[in-house]
């Protein structure tokens, strides 16, 4: 990436201003994927790079002052709109927008697991910014991130508390459908619909996880690439690799949407047995396939609550 020389001294200036304005504070020491940073015990000023990372300041009481855009989006999720509506937004899932960082004097920046060095010796130098360590794509991985965002917040003990609700009311979810759903009928699918087609959503990503924690079983019906979270577009003469007991299928924007709409009207989609039985589950892809966090799986609980209150007699 280049940049632009003016641009860049804007940013080191407002850098400067952000630090001495922080000098006096209180501190403690976070342990990140590039090391140990120093944070103030009391920020104020907070940009997310991400969408957990927002997700998981809210949830803990904070109200940055900008995020990136979801995917398919131009602003944040919109299940999380309503908190954060005069948001800035300063970038997407795959690029930040430096400048527009920088102009929010920021006093910690909460940046994606994924974020790279290069972009971390810039972004280091406008305010204290935490990468945490990626676990990778395993079960619970989102719990990790979220612990290291609330450790930066220096609010781990009331993550604690936060993500044991979560747990509860998971089990109890699981409880209630272990009553209801024989458990040779608990496969589930999750898939996106694209306008290319369906493609099927990981076993190990954060929505899956969420599905798994009340009982469902996973099925991806092994068409996805080993460390990716979701499937090359499947064809609806494939359609029936998502014919499980259960099918959890999002979209992301107006395009996925029509493009879905003019797939239920061919006869692939129609001769799915999870269609005859009335086991389609129609979800928020923002939610479903791209947000993590706690008030996300407050949101796909939400969801799956309503799956067992009309759907499952």
């Amino acid at each position: 990436m280049t940049f632009n020389r003016p641009i860049f001294k804007k940013i080191l200036l407002c850098a400067c201003l952000a630090t001495s304005l922080g000098t006096f504070a209180a501190e403690h020491t976070v342990n990140t994927k590039y090391g140990n940073v120093k944070v103030n015990d009391d920020v104020k000023r907070i940009v997310t790079l991400s969408e957990d990372a927002l997700d998981s300041a809210i949830a803990l009481g904070f109200k940055p002052l900008a995020a990136v855009a979801t995917r398919g989006g131009d602003s944040v999720a919109e299940y999380i709109q309503e908190r954060v509506e005069d948001i800035s937004i300063v970038g997407t899932s795959r690029q930040n927008n430096l400048e527009a960082i920088a102009a929010q004097r920021p006093d910690l920046i909460l940046a994606s697991a994924s974020l790279s060095k290069d972009q971390y010796s810039i972004l280091s130098k406008i305010a204290p910014t935490i990468v945490p360590n990626s676990p990778g794509m395993v079960a619970d991985a989102w719990i990790t991130l979220a612990q290291v965002y609330a450790d930066a917040l220096n609010k781990t003990e009331e993550m604690n508390v936060i993500l044991a609700d979560i747990e509860k009311r998971a089990s109890n979810l699981k409880d209630k459908i272990a009553t209801k759903l024989p458990e040779a009928e608990r496969s589930a699918t999750l898939a996106r619909w694209m306008p290319q087609g369906p493609v099927v959503m990981s076993s190990q990503i954060f929505s899956t996880d969420m599905l798994a924690s009340v009982g469902f079983e996973i099925n991806d019906a092994g068409v996805i690439k080993e460390g990716r979270p979701h499937s090359s577009p499947l064809s609806l003469e494939n359609l029936s690799k998502v014919d499980s007991d259960w099918l959890f299928l999002a979209t992301l924007n107006t395009e996925g949407k029509d493009a879905l709409d003019a797939a239920k009207t061919s006869p692939s989609f129609s001769r799915l047995n999870v269609v005859k039985n009335d086991h389609v589950v129609t979800v928020n892809g923002q939610l479903w396939t791209s947000a993590a966090g706690p008030l996300a799986a407050h949101a796909i609980l939400d969801n799956i609550q309503t799956v067992i209150d009309t759907k499952i007699k």
